[in-house]
């Protein structure tokens, strides 16, 4: 159906009523929505801190760090390869990578449940494929490949020479006086680094539901993040003997859930799947390489590519859709969460209208999909999900819906109860119903959004000894989203004031170019250290608020989730609301307009707009 019909059409021509959606949408937010929000959650700290132990690497003991390096890069994920490689190329040998993990990989190292691809295509998704000489093996890759994928990038750039795995940072103080940072550690390192640069991720804490009762269970239970292959059996392939004669609940139904549970469910003799909200499962059409086509690409094929991609998910003007996938085919619904460009030519009243009317359609065919594919009615209404389509993180399967129509496989809707009622020592109860099982699996997901900077778990101190958290009190304050006044050679990776998008490596792909760029002109120009005027970080923080666009109305309506915290948050403008496309454009200008000029202080030499080929290509 074309935009025009759809604008045009009464509810009759539609084939269905929206008054009536929107009615539906609403009952079933209200019985998903808690007033606790966020605190129905429990962190994988304290007692539960074996719950975020790292099951993979045992750890290996060594004496305290008091060495000195060039650029400390906090976090191994894959932010932080992909800026230890452009500081690579930049010609810094100096470059010490650090994580609390026991290798390379960020959540390709803690993921490793059974049935764990990627969701966006590899080709555009594993980042610095023609740099390393790899082609993905599949459409949509497994996480293995992608976690040795990681581990490739950091054997090809020497990132492992001076890494440290299985240490957090405790503390960073500024040192005017060296102008350098002091860096302590919970392995007792008290270590020193020019430049610090924090990609500590927010999707490597594991988090709980806040169960009464968890502790009193007495059968055994993990974490997807965490998954525990000494008990389960079997590999990420599945095969896992050990629940051959095991009762399993996965409690959780989001993107983990979607690819773990076709596999428990397979294994084990009776899994019980404790839903809350239903997630949105679209066809994902996984396939081998084609060995043809990838000997058919030419240079500069994974860039294009990638930028293609972004391009359409932004609502950029491209020629053709090299993807053609359910990211490109739905990028219009994406835009109420994933901001770009809109078609100003319509009043926005109006293309608020055609965009609601035009999810409404994608709707109801993800519903009729579940009609079509699971057999029992009853189930098939409770695996619907009624709510627009960016409400939660669209998922991807060709398995889990069929799932539901073997024998052994029960679902278990907790919507009406806020979710599981309490759990007892030998099982988990739903209202006044209790289900006996042997092993309990948390597909809850992460901590969103709380790096260690901004959860205090990593405290900054600055100049004069002001913390950052202080320094934000009212808000985060940078220029860019990367560096803060008063906190001198220090660089953030993140989504916080600057630009988002469903391929987050892209982003972190053009933050890290950014980032290399500024301080190897540091160092070029023999610049003291990297700061932000106040006066340009209160105007980049301006230009935030300026440019916003207002959500709020939108995740209001929404089913309970992280995207709006649980029911309880309203929208507060955090990134650049045209786009990922429009602010690498802006990041480009400021470089090539002599922006350089306003963080590098006390250079030696001065400082001249770098040329386009000095930033990566410039704006491309």
């Amino acid at each position: 159906m074309t935009e025009t019909t759809t604008a045009a059409a009464a509810p009759a021509d539609l084939g269905f009523d929206p008054d009536a959606l929107r009615e539906k949408y609403r009952q079933e937010r209200d019985r998903r929505t808690r007033r606790d929000g966020n605190a129905q959650y429990r962190r994988a700290a304290g007692e539960f801190g074996y719950y975020a132990k790292d099951p993979y690497t045992p750890r290996a003991e060594r004496a305290p760090l008091t060495d000195r390096v060039e650029v400390l890069v906090v976090g191994g994920g894959f932010g932080g390869l992909l800026t230890g490689a452009r500081l690579r190329e930049a010609g810094f040998a100096s470059v010490r990578m650090m994580d609390e993990a026991g290798d390379f990989g960020g959540t390709w190292y803690w993921n490793r449940y059974p049935g764990i691809h990627c969701d966006i295509e590899s080709y555009v998704y594993m980042p610095l494929l023609e740099e390393t000489g790899y082609v993905p093996t599949m459409r949509y890759a497994p996480g293995e490949e992608i976690r040795q994928h990681a581990v490739r990038i950091a054997e090809h750039y020497g990132l492992y020479r001076d890494a440290v795995f299985h240490t957090r940072v405790t503390e960073l103080t500024w040192d005017e006086d060296a102008a350098e940072w002091l860096v302590r550690t919970d392995r007792g390192d008290a270590m020193r680094a020019r430049y610090v640069v924090v990609s500590s991720g927010t999707l490597s804490q594991p988090k709980l539901p806040g169960i009464p009762g968890i502790e009193d269970f007495r059968g055994h239970t993990f974490h997807t993040s965490r998954w525990d292959y000494g008990y389960t059996g079997g590999t990420a392939d599945g095969g896992m003997t050990g629940l051959a004669d095991k009762r399993v609940a996965v409690v959780g139904t989001g993107a983990t859930g979607l690819q773990a549970i076709p596999h428990v469910a397979r294994d084990a003799a009776h899994l019980y799947v404790m839903q809350r909200t239903p997630s949105l499962v679209d066809v994902r059409d996984n396939r081998p390489t084609d060995p043809a086509w990838a000997a058919s690409l030419k240079p500069g094929w994974q860039r294009e590519r990638m930028e293609n991609f972004l391009a359409i998910l932004s609502g950029e003007e491209v020629e053709q859709d090299l993807t053609q996938d359910g990211w490109t085919s739905t990028a219009r619904l994406q835009r109420k969460m994933i901001t770009g460009a809109v078609d100003t030519s319509v009043d926005p009243a109006e293309r608020e209208r055609l965009d609601e009317l035009a999810d409404f359609v994608k709707m109801n065919e993800i519903r009729a999909r579940v009609e079509t594919i699971v057999e029992d009615p009853a189930t098939a209404e409770a695996l619907k999900p009624w709510y627009r389509y960016m409400c939660k993180r669209p998922g991807f399967s060709d398995l889990y819906l069929q799932s539901f129509n073997r024998d052994n496989v029960t679902l278990v809707d907790t919507a009406d109860h806020g979710g599981i009622t309490r759990m007892t020592e030998t099982g988990v109860v739903v209202g006044e119903d209790e289900y006996e099982v042997d092993c309990v699996v948390f597909a809850t997901g992460f901590e969103t959004g709380v790096s260690g900077v901004v959860s205090g778990t990593m405290p900054v101190h600055g100049r004069g000894g002001q913390t950052l958290l202080e320094a934000w009190g009212r808000g985060p304050r940078t220029l860019h989203g990367f560096c803060s006044h008063g906190f001198p050679n220090l660089f953030h990776l993140g989504t916080m004031q600057n630009a988002n998008s469903v391929n987050f490596v892209h982003i972190l792909s053009e933050q890290a170019e950014h980032i290399a760029a500024v301080v190897a002109a540091a160092r070029k120009s023999g610049a003291r250290y990297v700061e932000p005027t106040r006066e340009s970080e209160q105007a980049w923080c301006d230009t935030i608020l300026d440019v916003a666009v207002d959500n709020s109305a939108f995740l209001a309506e929404c089913t309970p989730g992280y995207y709006n915290g649980e029911g309880t948050r309203r929208a507060t403008p955090t990134s650049y609301s045209p786009g990922p496309v429009a602010f690498h454009r802006v990041l480009a200008r400021w470089r090539e307009g002599g922006g350089l000029a306003d963080v590098l202080v006390d250079p030696a030499e001065p400082v001249e707009a770098m040329e386009a080929s000095e930033t990566t290509e410039g704006a491309r």
